[in-house]
């Protein structure tokens, strides 16, 4: 009879060891689901995104952070980090989308890298894409910390859809050595948008095309005058007839041309050579009425010389 219990007791005590450890296993699986490694979620619409690791659609062993939002929304996953004053960086991950749609055509709205509260933004991903590399190039300037987001919405769009990120990576820019700069000027010829009502449609001049062109030529010789041979100076200039129908606008820097507005214009070119900086030249007015825009500058050359978290 005690053989009996003890037989009992020792099955029941198998059993309760089972069942402890598959809630373990369970609760460790909600967990995976749940932890994001110090990342901080954000919406600018409460209630309306999900965010979570997804286990089964990842792009290596590590689950991938995801973001779905049913309605229009800005989400993200962000996190603040040290950074070094007047150092360019470089933020990578992997990015997949499945019915990611923009709240409006040309703009950043979509799936992509930001510095959270900044101007900073990767190009955005739209659409349903399999996994492909997305980049943000930045300058610290006076900053020291910087919170990097990667997110599903955008600073002039909100966003759609599902998106999940994989592979982060931060890469901590060095100072080149190269004196050969290369520059693109793209003249636009015609600009078609619309503000408070008002259309303005403007197109440049023969003699504005001409006197891009010359600015380029004394730009060069100048670059190369005032650093005493040190900077050698080449550019391309490429001549746009398809007009800008879109302009951005904010606050801060008033109305300009971002590059999402340029962007489906260009993109071919420039990734199919390597600038060092870009000029987007167009006419903004003229004596009778004009766009009030303000300017805006690119990086140099960069070197790598670390990665950041997973």
């Amino acid at each position: 009879m005690k053989k009996e219990k003890s037989i009992v007791s020792k099955i029941f005590s198998w059993i309760f060891i089972i069942i402890l450890l598959f809630a373990i296993y369970k609760l460790f699986g909600i967990f995976k689901l749940n932890y994001f490694n110090g990342f901080v979620k954000a919406e600018a619409t409460m209630g309306i995104s999900k965010f979570n690791r997804d286990m089964d659609i990842k792009y290596n062993e590590e689950n991938s952070y995801k973001i779905v939002s049913p309605e229009q929304n800005d989400a993200a996953f962000y996190k603040e980090i040290e950074v070094e004053p007047n150092t360019v960086y470089k933020i990578s991950c992997k990015v997949k989308t499945e019915n990611v749609v923009p709240s409006k055509v040309n703009t950043d709205g979509g799936a992509n890298i930001s510095i959270i509260e900044q101007p900073e933004i990767s190009k955005s991903i739209v659409g349903t894409e399999d996994w492909q590399t997305i980049e943000l190039l930045f300058d610290s300037k006076n900053r020291t910390n910087l919170k990097i987001g990667f997110r599903l919405g955008g600073n002039t769009g909100t966003a759609a859809g599902t998106a999940w990120f994989s592979d982060f990576k931060l890469e901590k820019g060095i100072k080149s050595e190269d004196s050969n700069w290369k520059f693109a000027c793209f003249i636009f010829k015609n600009i078609d948008v619309e503000i408070n009502g008002e259309r303005m449609n403007f197109s440049m001049t023969m003699s504005d095309i001409e006197s891009v062109k010359s600015n380029m030529q004394r730009f060069k010789t100048s670059c190369n005058s005032l650093s005493n041979g040190k900077m050698k100076l080449s550019y391309e200039i490429y001549e746009i007839d398809e007009p800008i129908t879109t302009i951005s606008y904010s606050d801060e820097h008033g109305y300009y041309i971002d590059p999402y507005d340029i962007n489906h214009m260009i993109e071919d070119i420039v990734l199919n050579n390597e600038y060092d900086y870009i000029f987007a030249t167009l006419r903004m007015g003229t004596t009778e009425k004009e766009i009030p825009v303000k300017d805006w500058i690119g990086l140099r050359k960069y070197g790598l010389i670390r990665n950041w978290f997973l």
